[in-house]
C-alpha cells in the first residue's frame, strides 16, 4: 500500500465517521423540533432514545472535528442500546409486542397514531432507522485491522 493510498483510507474512516456525526446531529434535532416545537410530549421509550442518540451527537462531533477514527469504540455501543430500545419501540408499535409488555403506563403511548411525522412516517422506525445508520457509518470508520 502507498502513502496516498494509507492517507486515502484514513480520509475515508474519518468520512464514515463525519456522516455518523451528521445522522446523529439531525436525529437530535428532529427529537428536539418535534417536542418542543411541534409540541408532541415523547413517549417513555421516545426518552430512553434519546438518552443514548443525545450523548452521540456530542462524541461524534468531538471524534469529527479532533479526527477521532477510534471513536467507533465506544460510540458503537451507544448506537447499539439505542438500537435495540428502537427496535423494541418498532415492534411495539408495529403490535408484535402484547400490551401486557408495553412500559407506557403514564404519558403519552408509545404506541399510538400520534407517534408519526405528517401523519406518515413513524417515529420508532425513523429512530431505528437512525441508530442504524449510525452503527453502519461506525463500523465503517473502524480501521481495516479491527475487522
Amino acid at each position: 500500500m502507498t502513502g496516498s493510498d494509507s492517507a486515502a483510507s484514513g480520509h475515508d474512516r474519518w468520512l464514515y465517521l463525519f456522516i455518523a456525526w451528521v445522522v446523529a446531529v439531525a436525529a437530535s434535532l428532529g427529537a428536539l423540533f418535534i417536542g418542543e416545537v411541534v409540541g408532541q410530549a415523547p413517549c417513555s421509550l421516545c426518552w430512553h432514545q434519546r438518552a443514548f442518540m443525545f450523548p452521540l451527537a456530542i462524541l461524534l462531533a468531538v471524534a469529527s472535528f479532533r479526527g477521532d477514527t477510534g471513536a467507533w469504540l465506544y460510540a458503537l455501543p451507544l448506537a447499539a442500546i439505542g438500537m435495540a430500545i428502537a427496535g423494541f419501540h418498532s415492534l411495539l408499535y408495529a403490535g408484535f409486542i402484547p400490551e401486557g409488555i408495553q412500559p407506557c403506563s403514564q404519558g403519552p403511548s408509545c404506541a399510538s397514531a400520534d407517534m408519526t411525522i405528517l401523519g406518515v412516517l413513524p417515529l420508532p422506525y425513523l429512530s431505528l432507522a437512525a441508530f442504524l445508520a449510525i452503527a453502519v457509518a461506525l463500523i465503517g470508520s473502524r480501521p481495516k485491522a479491527a475487522l
